[in-house]
């Protein structure tokens, strides 16, 4: 199975350069439609529905400090091991969110039920670590 890091490395290949909040929403968002077109997760690192909206706690710690990041920036994974069906979704995934911004999607997660219902109990802008599960966003996102 791919790892997030080979996902972000993919991402950031085709897309370009990108505030690390778009990367980790693209990256939200490449994981939830691949269980819905898939059937399978893209990666098994969970997603945790923080103040700002999903983020990946081990690709987090591969860009803390940064606020832009580029290709070659995060020095895990390699986009090489992903499968043509992985990289198709990823393509997919970058030609319907990869024109927004990354207010646009944060704000896009906030109303979506995956990151609102592992919120529910937390007022907004209280951090939180609470794991979005792959049964919450394929429900979700399998219904739109």
């Amino acid at each position: 199975m791919a790892s997030v890091f080979d996902v972000a490395q993919y991402i950031l290949r085709k897309q370009g350069g990108m505030t690390t909040m778009k990367l980790q929403k693209l990256v939200y968002y490449a994981q939830a439609w691949s269980l819905v077109w898939d059937e399978e997760p893209l990666f098994d690192q969970p997603i945790e529905a923080w103040s700002n909206g999903p983020v990946v706690r081990e690709l987090f710690d591969a860009h803390r400090g940064m606020f832009m990041v580029r290709e070659g920036d995060i020095q895990r994974g390699n986009w090489h091991d992903l499968t043509h069906e992985q990289k198709a979704t990823i393509r997919a995934v970058l030609h319907a969110y990869g024109g927004r911004s990354s207010q646009w999607l944060s704000d896009l997660t906030h109303r979506e039920p995956p990151w609102r219902d592992a919120r529910a109990e937390l007022p907004d802008g209280v951090r939180g670590n609470r794991v979005i599960t792959h049964g919450e966003m394929a429900d979700y996102y399998g219904n739109l």
